[in-house]
């Protein structure tokens, strides 16, 4: 076994009796048929299952709701990209030449989903209960230390605040779409009585711009 591999095992805590399946979970569609993708799949799964029960265990007084926005910050494609880097999964990932080339290494898409393919690799291997405990050491540290306070959208605070001063719901605004079809960015202004100002966000979605309009819109209320 390679010395990286040897080390990437001692870092997630799981011991691979069947190398080739480590070997399978690192190993990226584009380098050939025999990659990680069915693994991936299925560590999806375990990995939010896992997450969901450590959350609901750890914080027994927060909402569905919540609940929810908390796990998909944890295993978003970004937060498992930083699990990633963690496990200093760039280096050992097995990629075909155009994603070497294309910097695949460092793209998060691809580091996510080769976590979760680790992951389903242990549910292969050793089943669910001991890849369970496992995952769940992955993520402990970072569910017991979330700040919980920030679990609610940005709109969703907008909202509370305003009614909590007596002043009516936000307006918002669609005032620009650009881009192609496929690649298109909303320039969304939120407005409300409390503040004189505009605020303006952009983002790929209208939904994404409206987050970033009324967290814009609270950064000057709660600062005036």
């Amino acid at each position: 076994m390679k010395p990286k591999h040897a080390a990437l095992q001692r870092t997630i805590g799981y011991q691979f009796q069947e190398p080739a399946l480590l070997v399978r979970a690192l190993t990226h569609r584009s380098f050939g048929a025999d990659n990680n993708e069915r693994l991936e799949f299925i560590g999806d799964g375990l990995v939010n299952a896992v997450v969901a029960e450590l959350l609901y265990s750890h914080y027994p007084d927060l909402d569905e709701g919540s609940l929810s926005r908390l796990r998909s910050k944890l295993v978003s494609k970004e937060g498992l990209a930083t699990l990633a880097e963690r496990f200093e999964l760039g280096s050992l990932v097995l990629l075909g030449a155009g994603e070497r080339k294309s910097g695949g290494r460092h793209r998060a898409s691809i580091m996510a989903d080769t976590v979760e393919a680790l992951a389903g690799g242990m549910l292969v291997e050793a089943g669910f209960g001991a890849a369970s405990e496992i995952v769940a050491s992955w993520f402990i540290a970072d569910v017991t230390s979330l700040d919980i306070h920030t679990t609610r959208d940005a709109k969703t605070r907008l909202q509370e605040w305003l009614q909590g001063k007596g002043y009516p719901l936000p307006v918002y605004e669609v005032t620009a779409i650009s881009g192609d079809d496929h690649d298109q960015v909303f320039e969304v202004v939120c407005s409300c009585k409390a503040a004189s100002n505009r605020q303006v966000g952009t983002a790929s979605s209208r939904k994404k711009a409206e987050q970033k309009a009324a967290a814009a819109m609270l950064e000057i209320l709660e600062h005036e």
